[in-house]
């Protein structure tokens, strides 16, 4: 079991330290308050464990369907546009700071939901895991779900940390620049998730 938590940390590092709009979010809001990065990591965990569980009880073909995917694409894609309004006002001090942490989970919820790159990996990938966990029983599960979300939890964390540190270092100019290339990173990926969603139709 030893090597297949290694194996769990590899791979689960790799999904989740490719920068995405997870990334952003937790830069922008980690800009302004240092653990921002839990509490994304924090409502990830509440689509993503569940996840598992569907996973296990046969549920990646239902996610990897058409319909399926077009409806997470845009849904994750106005949800992004959303985001990266809401981000803007957050940056010129127009929210309080219990909507920010509350914001930053259900950040974490949506944009797990709404992102069909998110949920093809877990219906191809994360599917091999999840039954290679299974072989080790019961057990073996739950150390996998746990493992795998650290894995999220930390890098998260660190990424909110670094950002935190360097804005209170370089100053506000510089959580400003954070925040304005996190707005469009989530603008970019919300267009490109519409644009995907209406060229599924083959109009």
């Amino acid at each position: 079991m030893y090597l297949f938590l290694i194996e769990t940390v590899i791979i689960s590092l790799s999904g989740v330290m490719a920068p995405g709009a997870l990334s952003a979010v937790t830069v922008a809001h980690g800009s302004s308050k240092s653990n921002a990065g839990l509490r994304v990591a924090l409502g990830h965990g509440f689509v993503e464990i569940p996840l598992i569980l569907l996973v296990y009880f046969g549920a990646s073909n239902v996610i990897q369907s058409d319909l399926f995917q077009g409806f997470t694409r845009c849904l994750g894609g106005i949800f992004m546009l959303w985001l990266a309004a809401k981000l803007l006002r957050e940056s010129r001090g127009d929210s309080q700071l219990d909507e920010v942490n509350q914001s930053s989970i259900r950040a974490g919820i949506i944009l797990s939901l709404g992102n069909p790159y998110f949920l093809v990996w877990w219906a191809t990938v994360g599917t091999s895991l999840v039954f290679k966990a299974a072989e080790f029983g019961l057990l073996g599960l739950i150390l996998f779900a746990i493992c795998h979300w650290l894995c999220d939890l930390v890098w998260l964390w660190i990424l909110s940390f670094l950002a935190y540190t360097s804005g209170d270092l370089l100053g506000g100019r510089f959580e400003r620049i954070i925040t304005i290339v996190s707005v469009i990173f989530l603008l970019i990926m919300g267009c490109r998730f519409i644009y995907d969603f209406i060229t599924s139709f083959n109009l």
